[in-house]
């Protein structure tokens, strides 16, 4: 099973349960490094978790060939033991979330195929798995990664 699958179906059911949450408003306003790793455990419906880690490298203020990424996705314990997903891309700075004008999301485009991510900047240290219309999940701090 593929790891946006996964992500598209946790989006879903939160989506559908009406889980917007409010924005948080503790932020901090830190550029961030050249090359930044975030990584977390997201829920996963037939596993343990998935392993999640995202490495961001380029500032927000480097031209978009500058920002890339690569995101790594493993499942625990998963019944079929897929293998490891990679996806390598670059990754866009928006501004706003549905409901705070004043959130910084990041776009994460993969090269090809794949699912475009949308992660909320919580602070410096957490980004936050959000839906494509930035809003966030009511399971939202299962959702969040953490800085390495």
């Amino acid at each position: 099973m593929q790891v946006r699958t996964l992500l598209a179906g946790s989006a879903m059911l939160a989506f559908l349960a009406g889980c917007a949450a409010p924005a948080v408003d503790d932020r901090a306003d830190v550029a961030m490094d050249d090359a930044v790793a975030y990584q977390g455990t997201l829920p996963c419906r037939n596993c343990a978790g998935i392993d999640l880690t995202v490495n961001l490298r380029g500032s927000e203020q480097a031209s978009l060939e500058e920002r890339t990424f690569d995101l790594r996705a493993s499942y625990r314990e998963h019944p079929q033991d897929p293998p490891d997903e990679e996806y390598a891309g670059n990754w866009e700075v928006l501004s706003g979330t549905a409901v705070d004008p004043d959130a910084t999301v990041y776009e994460l485009t993969p090269d090809g195929e794949g699912q475009i991510y949308y992660f909320l900047r919580v602070d410096d240290q957490t980004l936050e798995l959000i839906d494509p219309q930035r809003r966030r999940f009511q399971n939202n701090e299962a959702l969040q990664l953490q800085r390495m």
